[in-house]
């Protein structure tokens, strides 16, 4: 066969191949919108202290293991954001969004939107400390504009 052919056919091939996953990513991405829309519109604001926070595999998280069977077996064994808090009378385990994890300041009051067992944002703290951005140089922010 004739060379051209051949990369002419992988051309159309690798076309229609990246054609699907762009759909496909699409279709995706408008999905996790709407659900973000419904994780906003259900959150509640609370106060709690935080106890403790640390990135921790799934089982290993103290959340209910209805949460941990619900979840499929590849986020079982990803690194969560964690947060161990005291609401009310009750200490419990949160979920946090990767956002705002380095907010979250330990021993310290907070006001914070709760969806379910998920922190979705903080609104204020007190005794905190202030988190200062660190002055990136030249090259930090070549590799963070990627």
């Amino acid at each position: 066969m004739n060379p051209w052919i051949i990369t002419a056919i992988i051309l159309i091939i690798g076309g229609i191949a990246i054609f699907f996953l762009y759909k496909k990513g699409n279709k995706m991405q408008a999905e996790q919108q709407e659900q973000k829309e419904k994780l906003v519109a259900s959150a509640q604001k609370m106060t709690m202290l935080i106890i403790d926070k640390k990135r921790l595999p799934l089982k290993e998280s103290g959340l209910p293991q209805m949460v941990i069977d619900q979840s499929p077996k590849r986020a079982q064994r990803a690194k969560v954001p964690v947060v161990k808090a005291k609401v009310g009378p009750k200490i419990m385990s949160l979920v946090a969004d990767e956002d705002i994890y380095d907010l979250i300041p330990v021993n310290a009051s907070v006001h914070a939107m709760v969806s379910g067992i998920y922190i979705t944002s903080i609104n204020n703290y007190r005794k905190a400390p202030v988190v200062k951005e660190e002055k990136k140089g030249f090259f930090k922010r070549l590799i963070s504009r990627k």
